[in-house]
């Protein structure tokens, strides 16, 4: 690709708070050293705590994310798949029923090769898709921040426990995307 083509956007996403450009083919070339980092929101809001990771989304298109795209996946992995390849590191967010109490937050790496470690989100087809959409050695690192559900049915309304652990699902979304920047910062040195 010549210099005039990689300087000129091919895909450029507008809405939810957040827009970009995507250069190139979206990986390696001419890319700067900075991680890039994806938080998606996968989840149907109309599914009472089916929906918590839009909800977190949504907390954080509210705080200064500079260098964050912060994106509504919602439940199609076909329309991630541009930003997972975009992404050196993503956090989905999702609800991930595992038995504990609702409200109970769970960080888990992926490992994108097979889909192990998948199988918690409730949204994991989806996750699935976008993931492998990519080649091998394409996919970005992944962590899954998952929640405990409360209840999963139709309503608009996260259950109280589900809801009041969005701060902290914030906070800990901020903890890991902090770490993952320390990282690539030493790793640049």
């Amino acid at each position: 690709m010549n210099e005039k083509e990689s300087s000129r956007p091919v895909f450029t996403i507008v809405g939810l708070g957040c827009s970009m450009e995507m250069y190139g083919n979206g990986r390696k070339e001419g890319r700067s050293s900075a991680c890039r980092v994806l938080v998606a929101g996968f989840g149907n809001v109309l599914l009472r705590d089916g929906g918590v990771g839009i909800h977190a989304i949504r907390e954080m298109q509210k705080m200064n994310t500079a260098e964050i795209l912060v994106s509504e996946i919602g439940t199609s992995g076909s329309d991630a798949c541009r930003l997972f390849a975009w992404a050196d590191k993503v956090l989905a967010v999702d609800t991930m029923p595992e038995g504990g109490t609702p409200g109970m937050i769970y960080s888990l790496p992926l490992r994108a090769g097979n889909g192990a470690g998948m199988q918690g989100s409730l949204h994991q087809a989806a996750l699935l898709e976008a993931v492998w959409s990519l080649p091998p050695g394409e996919q970005p690192e992944i962590t899954l921040l998952g929640v405990e559900p409360g209840i999963v049915g139709h309503g608009l309304e996260l259950s109280p426990a589900v809801r009041r652990s969005i701060p902290d699902l914030v906070r800990i979304a901020m903890e890991i995307i902090d770490r993952w920047r320390a990282r690539a910062e030493k790793a640049s040195r």
